[in-house]
């Protein structure tokens, strides 16, 4: 009889969503952190993506009006108020988004993946960084216990392969933005269905009531994907 697949949670550092809902996660429940397997979304340049339609995959693109970006600003900015932080919104219009998503699969590799998310995240929402940067990642892997190979990430035939699979689990999962977590069959869209998400998960993954750091002893306008609501985007 086949294992249980673990509950997934996808994430991307595009997503100011998927910050805060990361700020829950750490604070609200420990548990289902070290319980879940976390797994990167976000848009694949040139390189990827024709590798991803090779492979018969494919990646949803629908652009996002300037009306709903405007409400998205306001939104965030509440929910993180909400939340005792301040949004710092980078500017980063010509975004590459393998060099930090393909970095994370380094840092997973070493078994850092959490504090990698967690460092990255802040830098860009909290900081306003650039995360296309390679010396800004480079910065950031090494501030996460990391490597320099993953600032090297886009630049490894191996990484890339492994990112156009990453891809292709999206595209498999149904993932059409994020956060996005997956409990079995169950589905469940934005930081306002996380709450839903743990509801759904063993009574072994219940909110601890502790909060948790991300270091070793605590955890192991262009085009954009479905925004739908302000609970998740891309």
């Amino acid at each position: 009889m086949a294992r249980p697949r673990r509950p997934r949670i996808y994430f991307s550092f595009r997503s100011p969503y998927s910050w805060l809902a990361l700020h829950d996660l750490f604070h609200e429940h420990p548990d289902v952190v070290r319980a879940a397997e976390w797994r990167p979304f976000w848009e694949p340049d040139e390189h990827s993506e024709q590798a991803l339609k090779e492979a018969d995959g494919r990646f949803i693109y629908v652009p996002m009006s300037r009306e709903k970006h405007l409400y998205m600003l306001g939104d965030v900015r509440r929910l993180a108020a909400r939340r005792g932080m301040t949004v710092t919104w980078p500017d980063d219009r010509d975004a590459w988004w393998e060099v930090s998503h393909l970095a994370y699969l380094v840092a997973a590799d070493e078994g850092r993946g959490m504090e990698f998310i967690d460092r990255v995240q802040r830098a860009r929402w909290q900081e306003g960084l650039d995360i296309s940067d390679r010396e800004t990642v480079a910065k950031l892997a090494a501030e996460a216990g990391v490597s320099e190979a993953a600032a090297q990430a886009p630049d490894d035939e191996h990484i890339r392969a492994r990112g156009v699979q990453a891809l292709l689990d999206i595209d498999q999962d149904g993932v059409f933005g994020v956060p996005f977590f997956l409990n079995g069959r169950q589905k469940f869209w934005g930081v306002d269905r996380l709450a839903d998400f743990v509801a759904s998960l063993d009574a072994g993954h219940t909110p601890s009531g502790r909060a948790v750091s991300p270091d070793p002893a605590a955890v192991t306008a262009a085009r954009s994907s479905d925004y739908g609501h302000a609970g998740g985007c891309g």
